[in-house]
């Protein structure tokens, strides 16, 4: 059974046609992450579903309301989830931007079981995972937000708990260890990393935003929003600074075609291959003998054997019998050409002597 061909997708079809914003908040435990990502569902940009591993959200004002939630009790089921969403009937519900809650959440869970395997299989109760185990835990761990952030094509927030201060950075020193644990290549799939915190400002205690990575130019490192900060604030500051052409709402009408339309490809009828016992009839026809090919066969193509012969072999001999045919004739036309112009001569001399036989007369 014949496997269906894929359609080729047109890339004109994948410009951007609608400007989104993807960020990381950190912060430590009630710093108000969690009330950030809920305010994505007042930003204009449409329903908001957040993965909820944590299982917090139910907390949230307007939760299964003004916006959707979905606890996932198990780390294994993260992957199925955003499928469901991102791919399969979850289409139906229209999401149009997504959070994640947390990611720590998700990444801690699953390291630990790789921690615990490394230390089943080598029968050491503090066995620790190499530098190679971690950066390939890390690789099939971050396909979650290489399938959310970049795949999804939406506005996409990020959660991430800090640890207590100090005990990310001495993580880091460490011997074996390739990224801090609760980053984990995290500040490569986003726009904009931001670390969120409580602090004294101006005698009072208020929530601070600052920018400490970033990929867009319209959020330099360092750059701080203070107190009720929302997601539209976020978005906001980009359209004044960096301004764009491309809706935020909705993306723009497709222009192009999705796919590119098959051409019909010319039929091309292969040629007929001779055999050797055709080529065998032909030379005999032409006067030559089987002895004749077998010669050839040794001389030209070292193969003693004639019907060992590839069909490349036998029309190379055909050729040669064709032209070897053509130059005999040429040859037997030229070496008639001077009895031709004798015999012309000579019926031209009978000619002219009657000629003058009957003036005689």
């Amino acid at each position: 059974m014949s496997t269906p061909t894929r359609p080729k997708v047109n890339p004109l079809s994948r410009r951007p046609r609608q400007q989104r914003l993807v960020m990381a908040v950190r912060g430590g435990a009630g710093a108000g992450k969690s009330h950030f990502i809920r305010s994505m569902a007042e930003a204009g940009i449409g329903r908001l579903c957040i993965f909820d591993i944590e299982r917090k959200a139910r907390l949230l004002k307007g939760v299964g309301k003004d916006f959707d939630a979905l606890e996932i009790e198990h780390a294994d089921e993260l992957p199925e989830f955003i499928d469901w969403a991102l791919s399969g009937d979850g289409r139906e519900q229209n999401y149009d931007c997504f959070a994640l809650d947390s990611w720590a959440g998700y990444f801690s869970a699953k390291h630990s079981e790789m921690v615990a395997a490394v230390r089943e299989r080598t029968g050491d109760s503090l066995a620790q995972p190499s530098a190679e185990e971690l950066a390939a835990d890390q690789m099939i761990l971050q396909g979650v937000l290489r399938r959310l952030c970049m795949e999804s094509g939406k506005s996409v927030v990020i959660v991430d708990q800090i640890p207590a201060k100090g005990k990310e950075a001495k993580e880091d020193n460490e011997i074996g260890r390739v990224l801090p644990m609760t980053a984990s290549g995290l500040e490569y799939f986003v726009d904009v990393m931001v670390e969120v915190s409580m602090q004294e400002r101006d005698g009072e205690v208020t929530r601070v935003f600052q920018v400490v990575k970033s990929n867009s130019p319209a959020f330099e490192v360092g750059f701080e929003m203070t107190g009720n900060v929302t997601f539209k604030d976020f978005l906001d500051h980009m359209k004044r600074e960096h301004g764009t052409d491309l809706p935020m709402e909705a993306p723009r009408p497709l222009t192009v075609p999705e796919v590119l339309e098959e051409k019909p490809q010319p039929i091309s009828i292969a040629p007929t291959t001779m055999t050797v016992q055709e080529l065998i009839a032909k030379a005999e026809k032409l006067g030559f003998k089987q002895a004749d090919i077998v010669t050839g066969a040794k001389v030209y193509h070292s193969q003693p054997n004639i019907y060992r012969l590839t069909p490349e072999q036998i029309a190379d001999l055909d050729r040669r019998i064709t032209a070897r045919v053509e130059k005999m004739n040429t040859a037997k036309v030229e070496s008639n050409e001077p009895l031709k112009k004798e015999a012309a001569a000579g019926e031209s001399g009978t000619k002219t002597q009657a000629t003058r036989n009957l003036r005689r007369a």
